[in-house]
């Protein structure tokens, strides 16, 4: 182990060394445990796990009721509004630790993806979340134990959300209730590819476009009917000619999936289709919401031959750019990582998560400090397995030296 770490840190992290089967074996039950979209059963049990396990180290627990989000959002749960585990576990004198992680996956329980298979040469493993982020939740939950047990001084919030690959509309309030209590942020979403730091994202919204028509006989009636779906494709035409995502500053539309129409032989009187917005920065936010604004038409219901257009739009999800605040955070979690052996180089992504919310709401915040893989929201979704007790041990020495303020 590094000559950069204390006595009491190198213990810290052959306890997490030894561990390593733990974390593999914990990892496979909750890879094994659906909590895909719906929610559900799964989505409690784990919950309950985790919570019954950062009581025990002396953590209460809050929930916090969930709010409503806008009725047109596709996805998210079906079986009500999940709420907000909050486990904290303070100390007096001692800066306070942020760590957001999220239960959901993208894979549903009844798909064909949903067994934790590991390669031939124990290198890697696959199944339904493992990176993103069954693998940041697990090798959390370890480093507090391990801290706890080593009696290394720590001060912790962790906090678990059950609808990040929603949008967390359900839980934002919360992220935004913590991220004012806190000092620093850190979220367990994964590595970036060689284990990269994201430092910089873009932001996120979501919008659905509806066209209402006159339906019609095509073969009788054809010119008494107004057809919602030529008016739904010319608007998706011009969303497509907003952006080139070519360029690094320009903003991305993307638009699916679609609907539209009963029978080929009736013109159809409704149609909609959802999307998604990527932002670098708020001023570019408010140039592609206003773009999106004007394919609406003044009409909210068909009349005479022009069918009416809707727009519905929420980016709720800033984009979260570097800060003077952000990069400090970020060298001395590289400064970890080298005590480490470690290499944690910096890079910035065009995907989000609840760390955008968090730092918009004022706290310097980190996000990637979850295991390595790939594949994500995907059937082949996949975890470098050294990672577990790799990037534990990051997690574990940076809670700990952030919480007495060490450099």
């Amino acid at each position: 182990m590094s000559r950069n770490l204390s006595e009491i840190e190198s213990r810290l992290c052959d306890r997490i060394t030894d561990r390593a089967g733990l974390l593999l074996e914990d990892l496979r039950h909750h890879v094994e445990t659906p909590t895909g979209p719906g929610g559900g059963e799964g989505i409690t049990q784990t919950r309950a796990t985790f919570a019954e396990r950062m009581m025990r180290l002396g953590a209460t627990l809050q929930l916090i009721e969930g709010s409503p989000r806008p009725d047109w959002i596709r996805g998210g749960a079906t079986q009500g509004i999940p709420p907000t585990a909050v486990l904290s576990r303070t100390q007096p004198g001692m800066k306070k630790v942020l760590i957001a992680g999220h239960l959901d996956t993208v894979h549903p329980a009844d798909g064909p993806f949903h067994a934790f298979t590991i390669a031939p040469d124990g290198k890697t493993a696959t199944g339904p979340g493992c990176v993103d982020m069954k693998g940041g939740l697990v090798i959390a939950a370890c480093a507090l134990e391990c801290l706890h047990e080593a009696g290394v001084p720590a001060n912790w919030t962790l906090l678990l959300n059950a609808d990040e690959e929603t949008g967390s509309y359900h839980s934002e309030a919360a992220l935004r209730e913590q991220a004012a209590r806190h000092d620093y942020g850190l979220a367990l979403e994964p590595a970036l590819p060689g284990g990269a730091l994201a430092i910089e994202r873009m932001g996120s919204g979501q919008f659905m476009i509806e066209s209402h028509g006159r339906s019609a006989h095509v073969g009788r009636d054809f010119r008494t009917g107004v057809n919602a779906v030529t008016a739904l494709a010319r608007a998706i035409a011009a969303v497509g000619d907003m952006a080139d995502p070519t360029q690094p500053d320009s903003f991305i539309m993307s638009v699916g999936p679609l609907l539209g129409g009963t029978a080929t032989n009736a013109v159809p009187d409704h149609a909609a289709a959802w999307g998604n917005a990527r932002f670098p920065d708020t001023i570019t936010a408010e140039r592609m919401g206003k773009a999106l604004d004007a394919l609406a038409t003044p009409n909210t219901t068909c009349e005479e031959d022009r069918a009416a257009v809707i727009v519905r739009r929420s980016f709720n999800r800033p984009a979260k750019p570097m800060t003077p605040a952000t990069e400090e955070l970020a060298l001395r979690a590289r400064s970890v990582a080298e005590a480490l052996g470690q290499q944690l180089p910096f890079a910035r992504t065009g995907g989000v998560c609840d760390g955008n919310i968090l730092q918009d709401a004022g706290l310097p915040t980190i996000d990637t400090l979850g295991v390595r893989g790939g594949g994500l929201h995907t059937t082949h979704e996949w975890i470098e397995l050294p990672s577990l007790v790799e990037r534990c041990q990051l997690l574990a020495l940076l809670i700990a030296r952030l919480s007495v303020g060490h450099q």
